[in-house]
């Protein structure tokens, strides 16, 4: 039969003691002293090294008692032990390690930390718990601390960390638990319960604190941690219920609470950020000083850790609320669609920011004093409405609106500002709210409201963050209403656009007549430099312009005669409404236009030029529109104006104009008459119809001039080279634009009658705001017309066909017409006359006649060949268009007056030159009139 444990254990034979033999006891076959043999009932067990602990020697007690190797059992090992602490002491800091210790202390502390005794009057005792801090001897204090700030360095919540020092200091003073209680800034404080919850960093729990209960004010005479908070003093109490400086006891109820140790938590400026209160429960044990010592070393770093926290979490809420902004600012400046979206946009951001549950936003009308609103947050999503409207002065919108001032309401219904009549139409309960005004460039133009914070109500944090927001807020509504602004107006001006394009296109009735009217196959006379294209009748110009037209058109066919390079229709439309495009004023007009037009289809048939296809074709429709839409100023008014035309274009400002007019008048259905060329040809011939029309602003020729007389003089002109070539264009279209210059002196003399008016007009204006009008704008200063025409023959017309004629020598009748009229503007000039004193004999008459015989002569010729072609044709409507030409035949000399010639041209340098009135000296015009140019 088995004996018992207790029995066996003690039948157990030990070895011998260090110093005694083998079989010196009379019981042989023990075993040596290096090691003895436990026996049991599965296995063998060696201990080995006895004699090295017992350094092989007889063992004497405290007491004086001696022990044997053969005496030695577990009785008599403990009880050794019990009398022998410096022993047990030396050798556990000699052999044993301390994580060993530790573990040690651990598995005691949790084996009797719940352990409960009874004294000798049956009273529950606590057994004491040996205090961490206390119980570090093999290891420095200072790692105690570096494990407990890197525990803290974890936690990013002020509550969290002053619950983990608190932890720690329930650990070292071996007390049941605590109690935190934090103050806030009225002197309130709010006690926090603590749950555990797992660590991110391992097994480990911790603590998170709880939402505060309020306890009382910080003062006397109340709670305990009312008066540590109050006072700053440590108090240790074993009877906390019966102490009259806190009659109220703890700050909230506790049963079998006597003993308690409660610390202040001060700050760096000396305030108090709360309160830590150690107890224990069921003893009556006072807490000691070392335990105040513990306790208040570990709270030292109470006041860092949270200014850390603080400063950490700050810079988390200010770098998620950058981020945020910046998605803000992304959503609702990239998605800008209308006023509607960028709210509803800022509803929902709003929201997110401060955690709300509804989201308002007024606008304010400053023309009524009015706040209004047409989109409405239900909590499930924003829908507009029927628009709202209220005073700025009603509600609490009304109230920031009108003050500027924020307001973050806790109790809406305790707020005399808050309207409850919104509440009681939805049902809906408001209880906080955060009402900020939105502003831009610091003037109100709106209210954001947030209702009911979620959890707890609207913070200072909430309102700062809220505050950066509505920057961002205002900056999208004003460029939202901008944005609409601006889509208005684009409706408008395409409305107004196909309007503007619907009234100057040519009209379908137009476009029929010129249509049914046959081209004519030949014009007599029409490339004779003398010919008088203002004496063509106003409804023949059309078919004139298509003739040239199509005959430029032509010269690129040649070479392939089944290639189509135009398209009739298309030419038909574009040529009536570039004649619609020009207004009805004295100079710059369709007449002008086709004079200009004529003068260089003139130069391109009579030349032996090497301009390409395209570049004749460019030369042709450049003169054609060069002066679309002239309003009959020169730029220099159009700048002093402020013409918006002058805002858009810096220099050379009408003559941009044309070109983009040009350009306008190309882009409208059935009227790109360039549809035929291939792509390099269409850029091309764009190109060099702006450079042709930009040409013909004269602050440009004197450049021109320069480039291509000093190629020409040494000899170095090619055809070949682009660049001399497009010189040549520009300075042809300076020719063709001054064409009047060089006609029979009474087509000289009308067309310039013509001009003047159209610069007296403009100084008549400039008299009526104000100004001085230079002498040639000035219609009481015509006098001086003879000496202003001769500075300008000298000083720009004959240096420009001289130089056409070097170049182009079938040009030379350009140069021989303007001779011939600067000798009578020369006469007229000397003798201080005027034009209709000059003598007959200077050969005024003589000119006249001739030239009105000869295009006498010439519509005669057409008119007969014109009647022969409508006769084999069997045209039914002869009569109808024998009466529309006489009906224009009545308006023939009506229709002089609105002929014209270059006017924007010669207004600047006729303007620059008035100085030279009086000038006799014609080689010094010349230099002056550049100078001054």
């Amino acid at each position: 039969m088995m004996s018992s444990p207790i029995r066996q254990m003690n039948q157990r034979r030990l070895p011998p003691l260090p110093g005694v033999q083998q079989g010196k006891s009379g019981r042989g076959g023990r075993p040596t002293t290096e090691e003895m043999i436990i026996t049991g009932r599965h296995k063998k067990r060696k201990i080995k090294g006895i004699s090295s602990v017992l350094n092989d020697q007889p063992v004497t007690s405290s007491r004086g008692r001696h022990y044997m190797a053969t005496d030695v059992s577990p009785e008599l090992v403990t009880h050794f032990l019990n009398e022998n602490p410096e022993f047990l002491d030396r050798y556990v800091t000699t052999h044993v390690s301390e994580d060993k210790i530790r573990q040690w202390s651990l598995r005691k502390g949790s084996k009797n930390v719940h352990t409960r005794q009874h004294n000798l009057n049956g009273e529950l005792l606590r057994e004491k718990k040996s205090s961490k801090w206390k119980t570090c001897v093999q290891s420095s204090k200072w790692k105690v601390l570096h494990e407990m700030t890197r525990d803290i360095s974890y936690q990013t919540d002020r509550l969290q960390i002053l619950a983990e020092l608190a932890q720690c200091a329930v650990d070292s003073t071996s007390a049941d638990g605590f109690n935190l209680y934090l103050a806030d800034s009225n002197q309130q404080l709010y006690h926090h319960k603590v749950s555990p919850i797992s660590s991110s960093r391992g097994s480990r729990t911790t603590d998170r604190p709880s939402e505060g209960s309020y306890i009382g004010n910080i003062e006397t005479g109340t709670s305990l941690p009312s008066y540590v908070a109050k006072t700053k003093d440590t108090i240790r109490t074993n009877h906390v219920q019966g102490d009259m400086r806190f009659p109220a006891g703890l700050g909230i109820k506790m049963e079998h609470v006597q003993t308690v140790l409660a610390i202040p938590i001060l700050q760096e400026d000396s305030g108090v950020l709360g309160v830590i209160e150690l107890y224990r429960q069921f003893s009556t044990d006072s807490f000691t000083q070392e335990d105040e010592e513990v306790t208040a070393t570990l709270l030292v770093w109470a006041d860092v850790c949270v200014d850390y926290v603080q400063m950490y979490n700050s810079m988390m809420r200010q770098r998620k609320l950058n981020d945020f902004l910046l998605a803000v600012t992304k959503s609702i400046f990239q998605d800008i669609v209308s006023m509607d979206t960028v709210i509803m946009k800022i509803m929902n951001y709003a929201k997110k920011l401060v955690n709300a549950d509804r989201a308002s936003l007024f606008l304010l009308d400053t023309k009524t004093t009015e706040l209004y609103a047409r989109i409405f947050d239900t909590g499930k999503e924003h829908v507009p409405q029927k628009e709202i409207r209220f005073p700025m002065d009603k509600g609490v919108a009304g109230h920031v609106a009108s003050t500027g001032q924020v307001l973050n309401i806790t109790d809406a219904y305790n707020d005399g500002r808050f309207n409850r009549e919104v509440d009681m139409q939805t049902g809906y309960r408001t209880k906080s709210i955060l009402c900020m005004p939105i502003y831009i460039r610091g003037s109100i133009i709106g209210v954001v409201q947030m209702v009911n914070k979620k959890e707890g109500t609207f913070t200072m944090a909430d309102e700062e963050s809220f505050e950066t927001f509505a920057i961002y807020c205002g900056l999208a509504l004003h460029h939202a209403k901008l944005y609409d602004k601006i889509r208005r107006s684009e409706q408008k001006y395409k409305v107004a656009l196909e309007v503007l394009s619907y009234h100057a296109q040519c009209t379908d009735d137009e476009y029929k007549i010129i249509k049914s009217t046959p081209l004519p196959d030949n014009i007599p006379g029409i490339i004779d430099y003398e010919f008088s294209p203002w004496d063509v009748e106003d409804n023949r110009k059309c078919l004139y312009v298509l003739y040239m037209m199509k005959d430029i058109f032509s010269m690129a066919t040649k070479k392939n005669e089944n290639e189509k390079r135009y398209d009739l229709d298309d030419m038909i439309r574009f040529t009536m409404t570039v004649k619609k495009n020009y207004r009805n004023v004295p100079y710059h007009n369709w007449a002008h236009a086709f004079s200009v037009a004529h003068a260089v289809y003139t130069v391109i048939k009579t030349t032996k030029h090497s301009f390409s296809p395209v570049e004749c074709l460019a030369l042709y429709v450049a003169c054609l529109c060069h002066d679309l839409d002239h309003r009959g100023k020169t730029n220099a008014f159009m700048v002093k104006s402020a013409s918006p035309l002058a805002a858009i274009y810096s220099t050379s400002t009408m003559e941009h104009h044309h070109f983009n007019h040009t350009v306008t008048i190309l882009q409208n259905e059935g009227h790109n008459i360039f549809k035929h060329l291939t792509s390099d040809q269409y850029k091309q011939i764009l190109g060099d119809i702006r450079q042709c029309i930009l040409a013909t602003d004269l602050a440009l020729f004197f450049g021109n001039r320069a480039r291509l007389q000093e190629v020409s003089d040494k000899n170095e002109f090619s055809w070949d080279d682009s660049e001399h070539r497009h010189v040549v264009m520009a300075i042809c279209m300076t020719a063709c634009d001054l064409c009047s210059m060089y006609k029979p002196w009474d087509i000289q003399l009308q067309v310039v009658n013509v001009i003047m008016e159209e610069f007296w007009l403009q100084g008549d204006e400039e008299k009526s705001q104000g100004l001085t009008p230079m002498p040639m704008m000035d219609r009481d200063k015509k006098d001086e017309l003879p000496h202003l025409e001769v500075g300008f023959l000298v000083g720009i017309c004959l240096p420009c066909y001289e130089l056409m004629a070097q170049v182009l020598p079938n040009t030379k009748p350009m140069v021989d017409g303007a001779v011939s009229n600067l000798k009578k503007w020369k006469y007229l000039a000397e003798n201080k006359l005027t034009v209709d004193q000059l003598p007959p004999e200077q050969g005024l008459e003589g000119n006249k006649q001739d030239s009105s015989g000869k295009n006498k002569q010439r519509e005669e010729e057409e008119s007969d060949k014109q009647n022969e072609l409508n006769a084999k044709a069997g045209n039914k409507d002869e009569l109808t268009e024998e009466s529309k030409m006489e009906s224009v035949e009545e308006n023939k000399n009506k229709s002089i007056d609105n002929q014209s010639d270059k006017g924007s041209l010669l207004t600047d340098v006729r303007s620059e030159s008035s100085v030279l009135v009086h000038s006799d000296n014609d080689n010094n015009l010349t230099e002056q009139i550049h100078d001054n140019t």
